[in-house]
């Protein structure tokens, strides 16, 4: 990758190790799953980022698997509110400073707080959007949840 991102700049500021996986962008299909598929991980560990806004909580992230759904209700006991909503693509870049399909849970805009699907655990390596559409960025999921100082929990169906 020629120029590094904010979420790249962010890990490489906190010295934490991690790769990246370039993949061709196909405007038509910013499925997780054709992203897993483009950079040959299993869905299962490759991991989307999605916002969503809380009745009292106000924005939350959540990353979850690909291959799965967010369960609204689980997502919403798990953060301790009564309801939430995702929230529109057109307010994601003025809330994250990233655009569908290119939104990394590290370098958002704010901090807000982060849940992680419990499965990232699982795993000895996961993928998540580097803050571009094209790349990923592979690494220890105890590091990334860790340093985005989120936590984890059950949140799909």
């Amino acid at each position: 990758m020629k120029t590094k991102t904010n979420a790249m700049r962010m890990l490489d500021k906190a010295k934490l190790v991690y790769g990246i996986q370039e993949y061709e962008v196909d405007e038509n299909d910013l499925s997780g799953a054709h992203v897993a598929a483009q950079i040959g991980q299993d869905p299962e560990t490759v991991f989307k980022t999605l916002v969503a806004r809380g009745e009292k909580r106000g924005i939350v992230v959540f990353c979850i698997p690909v291959d799965r759904e967010i369960d609204l209700k689980k997502a919403a006991r798990a953060i301790g509110d009564k309801k939430i909503e995702m929230v529109h693509v057109k307010e994601l870049l003025g809330l994250t400073g990233y655009i569908r399909g290119g939104c990394s849970p590290v370098g958002m805009k704010k901090k807000y707080p982060t849940w992680f699907h419990i499965t990232a655990a699982e795993h000895e390596k996961i993928a998540v959007s580097a803050g571009v559409r094209g790349a990923q960025i592979i690494i220890d999921p105890a590091a990334l949840i860790k340093f985005t100082e989120a936590e984890t929990a059950d949140l799909c169906s």
